[in-house]
């Protein structure tokens, strides 16, 4: 099986109002690298931390269909606060070559408790690309939860895209779990994140292997990554390095791991959900 070719895209964006920037920076790129099957680009990236209707999926949906037939590329631009029967999700399209809608990953954690007022969703994000592998989606904050990871390796996902948004000084410690998710799930993870005024960069891809095959800088930068998908099968029947089989593991033993395990008075001890205050004892 030939490898598939993703370009992830770094691009410095202001904090909202960057569709013309992205379609430009989007087009850029697979005119120079022709070769091209699949672009990502980081969280929220058209409209940034703006909830207003003007930035939903819908508003944007028939240009990115068009960006996506006219390049015959697959392309995630992001996510989008998109607005739906009175509730709103962070949500991530997923574009075909031909511009066809092929599903949509709902962020399943918000970032609480800053990201307000935005409905979670329940359920893994996997697709296939035909005669090629099947690949997952979670967004920024997913990233967190183990459990969100290895949802979609249970459903068959050989390449997580992780389309983020971070500007804080957490930013080593989640290129750390990037690692970590990867060796775990004995997959590519390629997590993507905003530049300029919506981020601070640093993105990074890896291999199934825990190898890290790029680490961006702050600035516009692309990721070039060949996905071999033979190298993941191969992983995960002879273990990571030949050692560890932890998808096989888990299948056989996630039984201890069940919610009736769980000390819920432990869990109420830490207190509300809530945005640290100067007096916050516990």
């Amino acid at each position: 099986m030939k490898p598939f070719s993703i370009a992830a895209i770094q691009i410095s964006l202001e904090n909202t109002d960057n569709f013309d920037l992205i379609e430009r920076k989007t087009r850029e790129v697979v005119a120079r690298f022709p070769w091209i099957e699949m672009v990502v680009l980081s969280e929220l990236a058209v409209g940034g931390a703006n909830k207003s209707k003007h930035y939903s999926l819908e508003e944007y949906l028939p240009r990115l269909k068009k960006i996506s037939e006219e390049l015959d590329v697959w392309f995630i631009p992001g996510s989008f606060y998109d607005h739906n029967e009175g509730e709103i999700t962070n949500s991530a399209p997923v574009l075909s070559p031909s511009g066809e809608l092929v599903t949509t990953c709902v962020k399943t954690y918000p970032f609480l408790p800053y990201e307000v007022d935005i409905s979670a969703g329940d359920e893994a994000c996997v697709f296939d690309v035909p005669g090629v592998g099947r690949f997952g989606i979670h967004i920024c904050y997913d990233l967190w939860f183990p459990e969100s990871s290895r949802e979609l390796a249970m459903n068959g996902a050989e390449v997580i895209l992780h389309p983020s948004l971070t500007d804080t000084c957490d930013r080593d410690v989640e290129k750390a779990m990037a690692v970590a998710t990867a060796a775990q799930q004995q997959c590519y993870y390629i997590d993507v994140n905003a530049a300029g005024d919506q981020g601070c960069g640093l993105s990074i891809a890896v291999g199934p292997d825990g190898e890290i095959l790029h680490e961006a800088n702050i600035g516009d930068e692309i990721i070039l990554i060949e996905v071999d998908f033979e190298k993941v099968n191969r992983c995960r029947q002879r273990g990571l390095k030949g050692l560890g089989q932890p998808l096989k593991s888990y299948r056989d033993n996630s039984n201890p791991f069940k919610k009736d395990n769980q000390d819920k008075n432990y869990l109420d001890s830490l207190g509300k959900l809530e945005v640290p205050s100067k007096n916050t004892t516990n």
